[in-house]
């Protein structure tokens, strides 16, 4: 990794650790969440990074993948247990970040707490020598000496200039790592989540993130504004997840187009993911650089 990367990934983090910190202040009963997650985009924006996935706020039994839409009234609830999820990306070098707070109650500090140590834990022993199914160990038995479970598939994941997910996870239980191990400067961003449910998450509605899809299917687009629109959809977000409220503000008579583009395969949609048995669920996550003897946390 040459210096500019470095600096970029550095950069990245501390920007994104700042968005998560300074929504943590915006998270209060009675605020709108399409407030909130507007709000920490134009921060992340203001620092001079890029947006590399829309502000994921997922509250209670959901564990991951929703974002506002552009005319959601959605409210914070006194009791709310909030996972705040950001990321930002300086030339589509990426950090991930995300922490949960529990809205003026305390019912779930210790499930907090789970989530926490479990990623103090691992990359407290993250390096180039541990076997995956060993961070998974470390992760696993941290959550459940709180006695909660961790979420099986839900997994950290390798970061790559301007891919989210770029390969390689890294588990939260022993049973599905395996004795590879991360090389030298690979990017990841950990993040164990604990439940007092059945510790499986399932797909829900529509999280309102999309993705282009880079697939053949486009070529055969026959519909011209289809195909133009496609065009520019994948031309400003490029193969980062954008949000169906910035998908509005360019193209705010398009909603029917955006569905064709779904039906043809050219668009993907993240389901929600919700915890199977309705149990809550608590996130922690930060981006580390890995080293030979360790790893740097960048967020």
């Amino acid at each position: 990794m040459d210096d500019a990367v470095y600096e970029n990934y550095k950069r990245a983090g501390k920007i994104a650790a700042d968005a998560r910190d300074f929504g943590v202040s915006l998270l209060k009963p009675g605020m709108q969440l399409l407030d909130v997650a507007t709000t920490i985009e134009t921060r992340i924006i203001k620092n001079g990074a890029g947006l590399a996935f829309p502000v994921n706020i997922a509250l209670n039994t959901l564990a991951a993948h929703y974002s506002p839409r552009h005319d959601d009234s959605l409210v914070f609830q006194k009791g709310d247990v909030v996972k705040l999820d950001v990321g930002a990306h300086i030339d589509g070098y990426i950090a991930d970040t995300a922490i949960t707070i529990e809205l003026e109650t305390h019912r779930y500090d210790d499930m907090i707490r789970a989530s926490d140590e479990a990623l103090t834990k691992v990359i407290e022993v993250l390096s180039t020598h541990l076997p995956l199914h060993e961070a998974g160990k470390t992760i696993e038995n941290t959550i459940t000496s709180h006695g909660y479970k961790p979420i099986e598939n839900l997994m950290g994941h390798g970061l790559k200039r301007y891919q989210l997910h770029s390969g390689i996870s890294i588990p939260n239980v022993a049973a599905l790592g395996n004795k590879n191990t991360l090389k030298e400067e690979d990017v990841v961003a950990i993040e164990p989540f604990a439940t007092n449910g059945t510790g499986h998450v399932i797909s829900g509605e529509g999280s309102n993130i999309y993705l282009c899809k880079d697939s053949m299917k486009a070529k055969f687009i026959r519909d011209n504004k289809t195909k133009a629109l496609f065009t520019k959809i994948k031309n400003h977000f490029g193969t980062l997840p954008f949000a169906q409220r910035w998908y509005h503000d360019l193209f705010p008579k398009d909603e029917i187009v955006m569905k064709k583009l779904l039906f043809l395969g050219v668009m993907k949609h993240y389901p929600q993911l919700v915890e199977a048995k309705g149990g809550i669920v608590t996130q922690r996550e930060h981006t580390v650089i890995v080293r030979e003897d360790g790893c740097e946390v960048i967020t």
